[in-house]
């Protein structure tokens, strides 16, 4: 008969498997109009988990610089681009999570990054030792499908940039409808 092995083997550097409690936080990548079933299995997640919730808007018109003293700033991309209000998409996005989060019983907090969203994103889950990354699919259409040529899919990229594991969820996932022909 056959016994489980519970040894480490030195050739793969394998040992026996011990689960452990997840502690980190979940994070969250939000865009302006996303719709709330983001939202919802991320909430619905963090709370199966007992863990935090962080929300994070990527702006995509701004990069990262080191201060002189040592902070770290973001600055436009163009200072004359057409996105003036940083800031207000940056809170209306937060006062939006804000209607369906507060009074959930989730710990949550919001955040604004500046830069490529993967890199961004990943590198928030590193220092927030998050547990799993939540995405949103892109909506269809001609200009997603065409954004995403051109950039990419962040949930991709994400899966190919660090070790944690990306949930993506569907938005308006296509349906196929079968009609019952009649006899």
């Amino acid at each position: 008969m056959n016994e489980p092995q519970n040894s480490h083997d030195p050739a793969t550097g394998l040992g026996p498997y011990s689960p452990r409690n997840i502690a980190g936080p979940v994070l969250m990548g939000v865009v302006p109009g996303q719709p709330l079933a983001v939202a919802h299995r991320a909430a619905d997640l963090a709370h199966s988990l007992n863990v935090k919730l962080i929300c994070a808007y990527v702006d995509v018109t701004s990069y990262l610089t080191e201060e002189s003293d040592g902070s770290v700033g973001s600055h436009p991309i163009d200072p004359d681009g057409i996105d003036d209000d940083i800031e207000g998409i940056s809170a209306g996005i937060e006062e939006r999570l804000g209607e369906v989060l507060n009074g959930s019983g989730i710990g949550w907090s919001f955040v604004t990054l500046a830069g490529d969203p993967a890199r961004a994103l990943g590198g928030l889950a590193e220092s927030a030792d998050a547990s799993v990354i939540v995405v949103g699919t892109r909506e269809r259409g001609l200009g997603a499908r065409l954004e995403e040529l051109l950039v990419g899919s962040i949930a991709v990229h994400l899966t190919h940039r660090q070790h944690r594991p990306v949930l993506v969820v569907p938005l308006a996932p296509h349906t196929r409808h079968h009609r019952q022909e009649e006899k």
